[in-house]
């Protein structure tokens, strides 16, 4: 039995080494194609028609400031459509027919595109508004974003050549500094936007359109298939189909547009459960077409860690639950001690990940060494404690488990001093995987004493993060249960 247990902790340790590398040689590219900057200029002489699509499903605190911001879009009226998605069943409904009235006043073609039903989830509701768009090109914004006036003058001109399919823009933050999980997630987000998308794209492999803050060729969507609801991501879903086609996607970093991070951990569960569960469906429905296209090995290869890279949760967690065994197993077979010394290739991954957001903290901070210090660590620390809520959402998209689309609650939160107490949309109620959380918290402790009892120190350190990892991640689900007063987190 334990040789089982060996081999399915080497090969989980081993998946993330490999993981890992691939980081940092993104990050390697990054470096190296950083100074090639690409640029297009706003021409009187390319002005084709736009559609602007706002999918919403009940989002009555922010869909005022999405429609204000969107009204504000500095592009020819003449050549530009806003077409409001709203699959709502509470107020929001109301609140965007009463500003549709009124900016179409100011000679704005902006129309309501009401589903009776959510067949499809976003991926309908696109789908259907999308057979029905005047524009050429379609821009789509989520409710939680706020597109600057100029976001199509800096994006549109790109689309001069015939065979760009997509622009995506980098995202912003409005509430990073809001607290402690909301910093945590712009600096893990900050590296997305920052080195993986470009690095990909300089290098010729695949990327994603993120669902938001970007531009399609509505002549693309449709080449490629149209919006599937069969995953969760069916943003990552349609940028693979349209790629593998021979459309190419831009991404740039120097466009931002500001989006408010959640800011509770039911919230943040709810997301990230989405994002990781849909990256397994997308992996598992178009892996194989990629492994059969002409793409170049590297390329493939860069596609498999894409689409696979929510999968290093599951790794984790695997190793994680593993190492507490390991222990004994080490103890009381003192001839296989060689073998436990090839854990170094876990020590050299996380020096690989450390410098991959290094290289990212330093875009977006003017303090990074302080900044970085004071993130890195406690980001790995909630990312291993996320590891059984995401590691389980990857494992149901892997085995085809179908659920419904959840969207993640709005707030309208952009200062300290707002707050989330009595927003309607939030669910927050004890589950299984949260007494799991709190239960593998325990679990780690119990590891630590082990480590300590039989003198072994060479998972302490390890430990003492996966007990603080799950031990926070439980906190912090279980505190919207209990705070009866409008405070921030």
């Amino acid at each position: 039995m334990y040789i089982v247990i060996i081999i399915l902790y080497a090969l989980s340790l081993l998946y993330i080494f490999l993981f890992s590398i691939s980081q940092l040689h993104l990050t390697w590219i990054y470096l190296k194609q950083k100074k090639k900057k690409i640029s297009a200029e706003w021409s009187e002489n390319f002005i084709p028609h736009v559609t602007v699509q706002l999918p919403v499903y009940n989002e009555k605190y922010v869909v005022e400031r999405l429609l204000q911001a969107v009204s504000a879009l500095n592009y020819p009226k003449e050549k530009l459509e806003i077409q409001v998605l709203d699959d709502s069943t509470d107020e929001t409904t109301a609140i965007i027919k009463e500003k549709i009235a009124t900016l179409q006043k100011h000679g704005l073609d902006i129309t309501l595109v009401h589903r009776e039903n959510r067949k499809g989830f976003k991926a309908g509701a696109l789908a259907h508004a999308t057979a029905k768009a005047k524009g050429d090109f379609i821009a789509i914004f989520d409710a939680d974003f706020i597109p600057q006036p100029d976001f199509l003058r800096k994006t549109i001109p790109y689309f001069t050549k015939n065979e760009i399919g997509v622009v995506q823009t980098r995202w912003g933050h409005l509430n990073k500094n809001y607290s402690l999980l909301t910093q945590l997630q712009a600096f893990g987000l900050d590296a997305h936007f920052s080195i993986e998308q470009s690095a990909r794209n300089r290098a010729g492999s695949f990327i994603n359109f993120n669902g938001t803050c970007g531009v399609w060729r509505k002549e693309t969507i449709l080449n490629a298939g149209g919006w599937h609801e069969d995953t969760l991501t069916e943003d990552l879903d349609l940028s693979y189909r349209a790629q593998l086609k021979g459309w190419q996607f831009l991404y740039l970093e120097d466009v931002s547009t500001p989006g408010e991070l959640p800011v509770v951990m039911p919230a943040i569960k709810s997301q990230q459960y989405r994002w990781n569960k849909g990256g397994a469906e997308t992996a598992r429905k178009n892996f194989m077409k990629v492994l059969q296209s002409k793409q170049s090995f590297t390329t493939k290869l860069h596609a498999f860690f894409h689409l696979f890279n929510s999968s290093v949760f599951s790794t984790l967690l695997i190793a994680a639950v593993l190492s507490v065994p390991m222990l004994f197993i080490k103890n009381q077979h003192p001839e296989l001690s060689w073998l436990f010394h090839t854990g170094i290739v876990f020590i050299l991954g996380f020096f690989s990940i450390a410098i991959f957001y290094w290289v990212s903290n330093q875009q977006f901070s003017k303090n990074h060494k302080s900044s970085f210090f004071k993130l890195f660590p406690p980001f790995l620390i909630i990312s291993m404690g996320l590891s059984l809520h995401n590691g389980l959402a990857v494992m149901e998209g892997l085995i085809g488990r179908k659920t419904p689309f959840i969207r993640t609650p709005k707030f309208n939160i952009t200062k300290k001093e707002d707050g989330w107490i009595g927003n309607t949309y939030l669910r927050s109620s004890l589950n299984y995987i949260t007494v799991l959380e709190g239960i593998l918290c325990l679990y780690f402790i119990y590891g630590c004493l082990v480590g300590i009892q039989l003198k072994d120190s060479g998972l302490l350190f390890f430990h003492i993060m996966l007990a603080l990892g799950f031990g926070s991640i439980f906190i912090y689900s279980m505190k919207p249960l209990f705070i009866r007063k409008p405070i921030a987190i």
